[in-house]
């Protein structure tokens, strides 16, 4: 198959879950209460088999599952992308301990998983990133236990065993799931943020940062640790389950100094608040009270955790640009059937020229979009030495082309599209978050461009 068509059985595959969302999903999101887990959503996208399929199917599954969902039910894919986006880190560079704990339930959907990335002082240049971890033994062993963020089963035992490598076991959505290790300088993506793709938002592009309290893991002996700091526009925060939490191990060593761990809801030290944004999703800040952490809750490798971030998004930034994709054709076809059946100035509306010509640049541009980003996908199945810039450019265009589409659908839909309630007044909210989470697209053009250049130097 190649990277620009689809197979018969996949389209099959793509109307199915088009029709289940909007038959299933779509009245289970709209009891939802706004700005929370929808943990009956989720449970639900379990039932159905999809959130098993993060973990055996490629980038490109993937990205059909998220256009598809995202067509019907943008509360539903969003729910399926945060599952994957702090679930991946543990199926593709966990121990067998960890994977054995966690992933059932998240497939499951009885275990809320986030990617805890974003500070307030460090959004798109994750490499930046200062929540410290720092040894136990420097840290305050007198202090009260904090309450909890969420109350999520049994305390963990502390599995001292060592952290793993990345765990592949063959499957192919953790095929070429670590970038190259990159310096101190790197240009990092941001870790996703509020909106419907909603993976742990950056604060790029947010207006003024609050104060910064940076997080930092102090070392407790030779395999312990205590966070201590604060993360923001963390998607599922505050009542995630468990946490895939990127802290500094190493101070001033930019990139190469993070390490990721996996950090359930109930460990003493760790609270959390929800934030409100403009599109009500569950998004929040964590604040980190010499939070516990040992050698058997590291994800990877100790000061290689940059590795499992940009691995992570590698894989989840063209599935970013698949539910832009899903939200635009949305707003396209609202838009043809209005335009078809619209009187105006004696006709319909679609036979003005400057309409219909607006429409076919919606479409051109949707499609465009949708290619690019089926070949990103399709290059990271094969493990392709170029992925981070065609993910980059996927989501870039992808993004970019869902707020032209929705604005445009809005535009000759008139006032009707910006009634409270109208699918175009929806999605005008939900399409504008892409295009700052998981890399903003500045940050995207600047990894572009650093790719390229690096390509023509190496000739």
């Amino acid at each position: 198959m190649t990277a620009f068509s689809l197979e018969p059985a996949q389209l099959a595959w793509c109307a199915e879950l088009r029709a289940l969302a909007a038959e299933r999903l779509h009245p289970l999101a709209d009891k939802g209460e706004p700005g929370h887990v929808n943990r009956a959503l989720v449970a639900e996208l379990g039932s159905l088999g999809l959130l098993g399929r993060l973990f055996t199917s490629g980038a490109l599954d993937l990205c059909l599952m998220r256009e598809s969902l995202a067509y019907a039910c943008t509360e539903a894919e969003t729910a399926l992308a945060l599952q994957g986006l702090g679930a991946h880190p543990v199926h593709a560079y966990g121990t067998e301990a960890q994977r054995a704990r966690w992933l059932p339930r998240v497939a499951a959907g009885t275990a809320i998983a986030a990617f805890a990335l974003s500070e307030p002082g460090a959004g798109s240049d994750a490499a930046a990133l200062e929540l410290r971890a720092e040894a136990e033994t420097a840290a305050q062993d007198d202090r009260a236990p904090a309450a909890t963020a969420h109350a999520a089963g049994p305390a963990p035992a502390g599995d001292p065993a060592p952290a793993a490598g990345p765990a592949r076991a063959g499957d192919p959505v953790s095929t070429a799931a670590t970038a190259p290790a990159a310096g101190p300088a790197s240009t990092a993506a941001t870790a996703p943020a509020a909106g419907p793709a909603s993976t742990a938002a950056t604060a790029s592009g947010a207006g003024p940062a609050p104060a910064a309290t940076t997080l930092t893991a102090a070392p407790d002996g030779p395999a312990r640790w205590r966070l201590t700091g604060e993360k923001c526009w963390i998607s599922n925060a505050p009542e995630a389950d468990f946490y895939t939490v990127f802290a500094r191990t190493t101070p001033g060593a930019g990139a190469r100094g993070v390490t990721a761990f996996l950090v359930p809801a109930d460990r003493p030290g760790l609270t959390g608040r929800g934030l409100d944004m403009l599109s009500p999703h569950p998004i929040g800040a964590l604040d980190f009270d010499a939070v516990p952490v040992t050698a058997g809750d590291v994800l990877g490798e100790v000061d290689r955790g940059f590795r499992v971030a940009m691995g992570t998004l590698n894989l989840f930034r063209p599935s970013v640009g698949a539910f832009a994709v899903g939200m635009a054709q949305a707003a396209l076809d609202a838009t043809l059937a209005h335009t078809a059946g619209r009187d105006a100035f004696g006709g319909k509306l679609r036979d003005l020229q400057a309409v219909s010509h607006q429409v076919a640049e919606m479409a051109l541009r949707t499609e465009a979009a949708r290619l690019m980003v089926h070949a990103a996908a399709s290059a990271y199945d094969a493990d392709a030495p170029d992925v981070p810039r065609r993910s980059a450019m996927a989501k870039l265009l992808a993004t970019e082309t869902a707020q032209y589409v929705v604005d445009t659908a809005v535009q000759l839909h008139g006032a009707r599209a910006l009634q409270r309630g109208h699918l175009l007044e929806h999605l005008y909210r939900e399409v504008r978050a892409p295009r700052i989470y998981e890399g903003a697209s500045e940050v995207q053009r600047g990894i572009i461009a650093k790719e390229l250049y690096a390509r023509q130097e190496a000739r």
